[in-house]
């Protein structure tokens, strides 16, 4: 029996060849889910930066033309790569939700910085257009920071 975590339950009662190629397609995917976590960090890292700049300059944490037009741009991706777009289409309203969050995030702390006072934006104004489209995810109070 297999002492490797990968093999789970398979490791009682799968041939130990099969076992091994199982170990060699679960290590891929492992190595990958690294990726998409590094890529992920880096991702919002820069939209980190992008927040900042926008508080800086008073712009809306959202921007609902880019978010569509990157949706639909992921969704064109997503068909090429054999990836089913609607998949790619609720990935990517996540991320941008995610991101609304922390623009949010971040302009309050800069409008609070420099008025000095506890005043908030209203969080109907950090809402993606996905978001709008999913009443639960819009009323969210995590919108607003």
């Amino acid at each position: 029996m297999s002492t490797d975590p990968r093999a789970g339950e398979a490791a009682e009662y799968v041939d130990p060849e099969v076992l091994e190629e199982l170990l060699s397609m679960r290590a891929s995917i492992d190595n990958i889910d690294a990726t998409l976590v590094y890529l992920l960090a880096e991702r919002f890292k820069a939209t980190q930066r992008v927040g900042v700049l926008k508080a800086a300059h008073q712009l809306p944490p959202a921007d609902p033309a880019r978010e569509k037009n990157q949706i639909a741009r992921l969704k064109r991706l997503a068909e090429d790569a054999q990836l089913d777009p609607e998949f790619a289409e609720k990935f990517l309203n996540f991320i941008i939700d995610e991101v609304i969050r922390h623009h949010q995030a971040i302009s309050d702390s800069t409008s609070q910085q420099a008025s000095g006072s506890s005043a908030t934006v209203s969080s109907g104004s950090a809402v993606s257009p996905a978001a709008r489209a999913r009443p639960e995810a819009g009323s969210s109070t995590d919108r607003s920071a």
